[in-house]
C-alpha cells in the first residue's frame, strides 16, 4: 500500500489550515514561489520514485532472502515494534551521513534549500537520494526484518516527520525529550553556526542525545533558515543538481586526480586546496540576511498556481497508477513531469525567455500525449483530445494575460 498516496488529502488540508493560522497570526511564513518550489521538489520525487524505489526494494528483499540471521514473523507485534525503532536508528545514520559526506549531502541538500519553514517544507524531497540510502536500511535485511515491514514503517517514519515542519508550534516539554518535534527540527532546518548538523532523528531525538549531536532551540538565537550556499532558485530540477554540479566543476578544476576522485567522499564542504585558492566560495552574511525573491505580478503567480496544481494532478494519477504502467510509459510521465516543473520554475523566477519557453511546453504537450497512448498509458479519444486543446488554448491565455501584469523580466542570481 502507497501510504504517501492516501496522505496526500491530509497534507493539503493540514498545509490549508497553517495558511489559516499564518494570516491570522501574521507569521508570514509562506511566499508562493517557495512554497511552489518545495512542492514541485516533492511531486518530482515521488514520480521518479515509482521508479527508482525498485533499487532500494530489490537490494533489501535480496539481502533479507539470502543474508537474513534470524527469521522474524511478520504477525508478531514486537517485530514491529523492534523494526519501527531500528528503522530510526539507521535513518539517524543515513541523515547524519547525509550532512556530513560531499556526495551525500548532494542528494539531501534539496531538503534544507528552502529559506522558509512550513508545511510545504517536508514534502520537499530528492529525487537522487536512491542511489545510496538503500545501504543503510540493510542491517534490518540482515537481522530478519521482513520487507513488508520494513516498508510499512519507514512509511509511518516519513509520515511522523511531516507534522514537525511548522513553525506555529512552540517547545512540547516532555515531549522534547524523546521525540522530534517541531522545535528540534526547526534547529536541524538552520543555516545558524550553532545549529547547524544537529537533531537528526526522524521520530526519536534520544538518538542525538546518545551520539552527542543534540542542539536545543534558544530564545536567543532565532533560526535562519536554509542552506550556507543558497540555491537561489525556483526551478526542482536544479534544485536535485545544483550540489552535484558544483562538485563536479571544482572536480574538474583540480589539478590532482586523487582530489578529483576524492572530492565526493570527504567531509560536507571540503574542497581542493588549488580550487579553494583560485575559486573563492563567499558565505552570506547572516546578520544581514535577505531571502532570495523575485517580483512577480499577481496575474503571473496565479498562472503559475493554476500550472503547478495540473502537474500536482498528473503525479497523484501516476502514484496511482504506479506498478501498472510500463517502464516506458513511467519514464515518458517522468520526463513530462521534470520539463514542466522545470519550466513553472523559470517562469516563477521571472526569466525573459520564461513565457517562450511554456509556449514550447505547451506544444509539446500533443506529441507527448500521442506517445502516451502509443505506450497504453492512455486511452486517447476524442474526448481527451478535446480536453488537452481546451488546457492549451486556456493557458496560452493565461500567458498572454499574465505577461500584460508582470513585474520587468530579470534574471536572478544563481
Amino acid at each position: 500500500m502507497n501510504y504517501v498516496l492516501y496522505a496526500v488529502p491530509f497534507f493539503f488540508l493540514l498545509i490549508a489550515l497553517e495558511l489559516l493560522a499564518d494570516r491570522l497570526r501574521g507569521m508570514r511564513s509562506y511566499r508562493l514561489a517557495d512554497a511552489l518550489g518545495s512542492l514541485g521538489t516533492g511531486v518530482l520525487s515521488q514520480t521518479t520514485g515509482v521508479l527508482t524505489k525498485v533499487v532500494g526494494l530489490l537490494t533489501y528483499a535480496f539481502a533479507w532472502e539470502h543474508l537474513a540471521l534470524f527469521e522474524l514473523a511478520e504477525g508478531s507485534l514486537w517485530v514491529w515494534v523492534f523494526a519501527f525503532v531500528f528503522y530510526d536508528f539507521c535513518y539517524y545514520w543515513n541523515h547524519r551521513l547525509g550532512h556530513e559526506r560531499n556526495v551525500l549531502w548532494a542528494a539531501h541538500a534539496v531538503h534544507h534549500q528552502s529559506e522558509d519553514y512550513n508545511l510545504t517544507t517536508a514534502l520537499r524531497q530528492t529525487s537522487t537520494g536512491f542511489v545510496f540510502g538503500w545501504i543503510f536500511y540493510l542491517p534490518m535485511a540482515v537481522l530478519g526484518v521482513p520487507p513488508l515491514v520494513f516498508l510499512t514503517v519507514s512509511a509511518f517514519n516519513l509520515l511522523y516527520q511531516f507534522w514537525v515542519h511548522t513553525r506555529h508550534i512552540p517547545k512540547l516539554g516532555w515531549f522534547e525529550w524523546l521525540f522530534i518535534t517541531p522545535s528540534n527540527h526547526r534547529v536541524h532546518h538552520a543555516q545558524n553556526p550553532i545549529y547547524m548538523d544537529r537533531n537528526y532523528g526522524g521520530v526519536f531525538i534520544v538518538w542525538d542525545r546518545l551520539f552527542g549531536t543534540f542542539q536545543e532551540e534558544l530564545d536567543e538565537e532565532p533560526v535562519i533558515f536554509g542552506v550556507t550556499v543558497p540555491l537561489a532558485s525556483w526551478n526542482p530540477l536544479w534544485a536535485n543538481l545544483q550540489v552535484y554540479a558544483g562538485l563536479w566543476h571544482d572536480a574538474r578544476r583540480a589539478g590532482s586526480w586523487w582530489d578529483r576522485l576524492r572530492i565526493w567522499f570527504m567531509p560536507t564542504g571540503w574542497r581542493p586546496a588549488d580550487v579553494a585558492a583560485r575559486h573563492p566560495q563567499a558565505k552570506p552574511d547572516l546578520s544581514n540576511f535577505r531571502k532570495f525573491e523575485v517580483p512577480l505580478g499577481r496575474g503571473a503567480q496565479v498562472y503559475a498556481l493554476l500550472q503547478f496544481v495540473c502537474y500536482l494532478l498528473a503525479g497523484v494519477w501516476l502514484l496511482a497508477q504506479g506498478d501498472a504502467l510500463a517502464t516506458g510509459a513511467v519514464l515518458l510521465a517522468c520526463l513530462w513531469m521534470a520539463l514542466g516543473l522545470c519550466s513553472i520554475g523559470l517562469w516563477l523566477e521571472n526569466r525573459s525567455h520564461a513565457w517562450q519557453l511554456e509556449c514550447l511546453r505547451l506544444a509539446g504537450n500533443l506529441p507527448a500525449f500521442w506517445l502516451a497512448g502509443e505506450l497504453g498509458m492512455l486511452t486517447l479519444d476524442l474526448t481527451v483530445w478535446a480536453w488537452l486543446s481546451a488546457y492549451n488554448l486556456s493557458s496560452l491565455l493565461g500567458i498572454w494575460l499574465a505577461r500584460g501584469s508582470a513585474a520587468p523580466a530579470l534574471t536572478p542570481p544563481v
